[in-house]
């Protein structure tokens, strides 16, 4: 029996507890070109990618496949290697005993790029992939980015605070602009749907 494929993907604080809150169920990632075509060897532009092209040559993986999530990190307490431990839900993953908890503002965090794979706790089995332009998004998709609804209902870009909207929309256009996208330039992104799966 073949091995299901893993990738790692990065997520911000916002998002990992949107993912752990069942709220995120989907991602778009930018596709960068020139893209090469990993099936004939070739340059595709963007009018060029189809259904075969998806299939082959996206960077998340296929559905089926798997990814397992990239979080910032730290180890803390006296022992040694330390409690693993999240910045996202940092202090209420560490172990309700744990006493003298030092703030967050003490840990020395590390970036969530040099997380390894036996230390992520989220592992998501993608369940779709496509490619579309960022603007197509739809208001099912947009709340499905895991954008914030506040206690008055409202979008927000995440449950970090910011400009909320009442629609979804304008609140994942802020979400894609806090990472530094350019929406105006409505991009092709790979859409990436997943759902959460047991490590």
């Amino acid at each position: 029996m073949s091995q299901i494929k893993e990738r790692p993907i990065l997520f911000s604080a916002p998002m990992v507890r949107a993912i752990l809150e069942g709220r995120k169920t989907v991602t778009r990632r930018a596709v960068k070109f020139p893209f090469i075509d990993r099936a004939v060897g070739c340059e595709l532009s963007g009018n060029e990618i189809g259904p075969d092209e998806i299939r082959n040559n996206c960077p998340y993986g296929v559905p089926g496949q798997r990814l397992w999530v990239r979080e910032t990190w730290a180890r803390v307490g006296n022992d040694d290697p330390g409690y693993l431990t999240f910045g996202a839900t940092y202090p209420s993953c560490l172990p309700p005993e744990l006493e003298n908890i030092p703030p967050a503002s003490q840990i020395r965090w590390k970036p969530s790029i040099h997380m390894f794979r036996r230390d992520s706790r989220i592992l998501l089995e993608i369940t779709d992939v496509r490619v579309e332009r960022l603007q197509d998004i739809t208001y099912e998709q947009a709340a499905a980015e895991g954008v914030h609804r506040g206690p008055l209902r409202e979008w927000c870009a995440s449950d970090e605070g910011g400009a909320c909207h009442k629609y979804p929309v304008p609140a994942f256009r802020d979400l894609w602009q806090s990472v530094g996208g350019n929406w105006d330039a409505n991009p092709w992104v790979w859409v990436v749907e997943f759902k959460r799966v047991t490590p």
